[in-house]
């Protein structure tokens, strides 16, 4: 069975979702990973799903007006359970250029690995909220190198165990 990522963006609706969702159930997509989210009026949506070929998926996108999307094979994960430790990094401060670089870079120095990321600018304050898959034994010295580019950059930076009874 075929794996396929797919994208889609465009201006943000009541119904595109649901109208994404239909569109690939009628070719047979089973969506097995999902995400959207609304972006300042822009709907932005990412899905892993398998059936349908990459032409049928793309085919089946079409008639959605508005929309740009993208439709890909890609290969299976290989292996899922060598994730690491789950962690959550924490951002609050005012805006300014630089701050997902810079806290980013820090989590990949450290062996991290990124799963899921959101940034919202509220007014001035800047928010950043980052999963994070950690290597065993390697927290205490990320938040010591996450609390060195906090204060460079002049914002808060926390890190905390990921509650793992959640999803």
């Amino acid at each position: 069975m075929q794996e396929l990522a797919i994208t889609v963006i465009g201006p943000d609706r009541t119904g595109i979702v649901a109208d994404v969702a239909e569109a690939l159930a009628g070719v047979g997509a089973n969506l097995t990973d999902s995400t959207m989210t609304r972006l300042r009026g822009h709907f932005a949506m990412t899905l892993i799903c398998t059936g349908p070929s990459a032409e049928a998926a793309a085919a089946s996108l079409r008639p959605l007006a508005g929309v740009t999307t993208s439709v890909r094979p890609v290969e299976a994960e290989t292996n899922p359970a060598d994730r690491g430790e789950p962690w959550v990094v924490s951002v609050h401060g005012a805006d300014r250029l630089g701050i997902v670089a810079a806290v980013t870079r820090v989590v990949a120095a450290e062996g991290g690995n990124i799963t899921d990321l959101s940034t919202r600018l509220v007014g001035t304050l800047y928010v950043l909220i980052a999963e994070v898959d950690l290597p065993a034994g390697k927290a205490d010295q990320l938040a010591e190198r996450l609390a060195v580019a906090g204060a460079e950059l002049g914002i808060d930076v926390t890190l905390r165990q990921a509650d793992t009874e959640i999803l």
